[in-house]
């Protein structure tokens, strides 16, 4: 019985890990600034990038060569549980097509997560954001 009930938990959990989209899974390279994820069109994909040094966050997002996208960065660091989440670096990149954004390093302990919004810079309404879960 535990055994069904350990298996039914581990399929829950890989489908909720597929539902929340490429910019959940990613996966950070070794190279400082980039991001190694599947591509979603207009979809941010976001890493966080730790050492002894402080954390970065990086965000891109893949989009049509012609469209004016919007990627933006955030860390931002919660000092008591309950607090509210403040922003403690950001950066934003607006170009055409495929984007790009990485925050400056931040050497904090407190309890952090990385954001990202990004899509076509002339329509907010179909801007997405997404967030990393709480480090």
């Amino acid at each position: 019985m535990r055994a069904r009930i350990a298996a039914v938990m581990m399929t829950v959990a890989g489908i909720a890990g597929l539902a929340a989209g490429p910019a959940m899974a990613a996966t950070a390279s070794s190279e400082t600034g980039t991001v190694a994820c599947a591509s979603v069109l207009n979809r941010p994909c976001i890493s966080q990038q730790a050492d002894g040094e402080g954390i970065v966050g990086v965000a891109q997002v893949t989009a049509d060569a012609a469209q004016l996208t919007i990627v933006k960065v955030e860390v931002r660091t919660q000092a008591a549980w309950g607090s509210p989440w403040e922003t403690v670096a950001s950066a934003t990149t607006v170009r055409l097509g495929s984007a790009k954004a990485v925050t400056p390093r931040v050497v904090t302990t407190d309890l952090r997560i990385v954001c990202a919004t990004a899509g076509p810079a002339l329509d907010a309404a179909k801007q997405i954001t997404t967030c990393t879960s709480p480090f």
